[in-house]
């Protein structure tokens, strides 16, 4: 088979067509699959704050924040591979992109197993270090014992998706997406209503459906690759790939494990304000993260065009690129803005069933502060989305920390001045003072000579 017939049938070439209609119909797809990966942890939270009580609700929310450290390394694997193996699609080299794909299945099982070792042993030392209260510690844990369970499924379908990008198939993704997420609302429901299985259903229900769609696109990964012909055998593992890999990946990991970590910092600080607090927080940070989520993923999008023509030898079409991401994700956040600050409190109730009182009210706070910060933030996961995948980590990763860093100090201050309404204005803070960073490291990028 050709390469050019072979391109044609099995991917969506992103170094040929005009810029922005390209990459709108690659980001589409990719904003669907975010929308339903989130209905795992939105379900989650409706279940368990409507069908077992509040309790459950801020024990859930509270282990997702830990459940995001496990995220960023199975999402670092997922944006190494991603990356590299755009650049060698790009540049039409199929040999070391079979071989760049083996080598991040092999080198991701063995940290995910790592991880798992470590998940059992400390988990309980971070859900006491975070300061959660007694009456939800017990259901905190339990959850993470479960996830745990299911972190290869985490891991190998984020390596699956990765790949379907890097080769411009971002329709798959978001078919196994959607059949897996519709699937673990109706077994969230069935599992606590029908079965009385409380926290332990919700994990369960989600660990059922992560593996059924981990496992079907992992064989639709091996499908296509039967596909792809080659005039020598690929190597099975690469170093060298391996350190190109990682040299995007680490940082990634990094970036989101910091993060996570300084999640946790934030979460310890709401917490000892209380459980009704942290249902609040637990409930709209589930509607934020909705957004931001989204946001990055296309930043992600952004980062495969980037890649692709980067090894096609075609930088000018980054900022053309640049230019269609920026349209595309703010007309994503003026609506998501509006909504957040004028209907905040109806969405906060589809997880509270009680109406009035600490918690909904700490969860509509939450979304008024930061929704009109919406716009600033998509912009930095824009020029973040070209810095990664044109490998300036460097730069990514002093915006990141930036961010992170000045949150988290924030969150502690004020705090102690303005209570929980203090920690909210940290995020709005962080993200205007990064988002100035990757916007000027973006406008320094070789792609601006050209």
């Amino acid at each position: 088979m050709s390469m050019q017939g072979e391109r044609k049938h099995m991917n969506k070439d992103l170094t040929v067509g005009k810029s922005r209609t390209v990459l709108w119909k690659f980001c589409l797809p990719l904003f669907g699959s975010i929308l339903f990966q989130q209905l795992y942890n939105i379900a989650d939270s409706f279940v368990a704050g409507k069908f077992v009580g509040e309790n459950a609700l801020a024990a859930v929310g509270n282990s997702y924040e830990i459940t995001l450290i496990f995220i960023a390394f199975a999402f670092g694997c997922n944006i190494g591979c991603s990356v590299i193996v755009s650049q060698l699609f790009g540049a039409k080299k199929l040999p070391e992109l079979k071989t760049a794909v083996y080598t991040t299945l092999i080198a991701g099982g063995v940290l995910c197993a790592a991880l798992m070792a470590v998940g059992a042993l400390f988990c309980p030392q971070l859900l006491r270090l975070m300061h959660t209260p007694e009456n939800v510690f017990a259901d905190s844990k339990l959850y993470l014992d479960i996830y745990i369970l299911g972190l290869p499924f985490v891991f190998y379908y984020n390596i699956a998706t990765g790949i379907f990008s890097a080769l411009g198939d971002s329709k798959t993704p978001f078919w196994f997406l959607a059949c897996s997420s519709l699937s673990n609302i109706a077994m969230d429901i069935l599992f606590v209503t029908a079965f009385k299985m409380g926290v332990a259903g919700v994990a369960w229900a989600t660990f059922l459906c992560q593996g059924v769609s981990c496992v079907l696109a992992i064989v639709f990964v091996f499908l296509r690759f039967r596909k792809i012909q080659t005039d020598t055998r690929p190597k099975v593992f690469s170093w060298h790939l391996l350190r190109s890999i990682a040299a995007v990946a680490i940082p990634s990991i990094l970036q989101q494990s910091f993060i996570s970590v300084g999640n946790i910092l934030i979460q310890g600080i709401i917490n000892s304000f209380g459980s009704a607090v942290m249902a609040g927080y637990s409930a709209s940070i589930k509607l934020n993260n909705l957004v931001i989520t989204s946001l990055t993923t296309l930043g992600n999008g952004i980062s495969n065009f980037t890649a692709q023509n980067l090894g096609a030898g075609k930088p000018t079409r980054i900022k053309e690129g640049f230019q269609a991401g920026l349209q595309m994700v703010w007309m994503l956040c003026v609506p998501l803005t509006l909504l957040y600050v004028f209907a905040g409190r109806h969405l906060v109730y589809i997880f509270l069933d009680d109406p009035s009182g600490t918690a909904m009210d700490t969860g509509v706070a939450l979304l008024r502060i930061l929704a009109p910060f919406y716009c600033v933030v998509a912009a930095k996961l824009v020029a973040d989305g070209v810095l990664r995948g044109a490998g300036k980590m460097r730069q990514f990763m002093v915006a990141t920390f930036t961010d992170l860093i000045l949150r988290v100090v924030l969150a502690k201050v004020l705090s102690g001045f303005f209570g929980t309404v203090g920690i909210w204005m940290a995020w709005p803070i962080g993200w205007s003072v990064a988002t100035v960073l990757s916007l000027l490291f973006y406008r320094h990028g070789k792609w601006q000579k050209e």
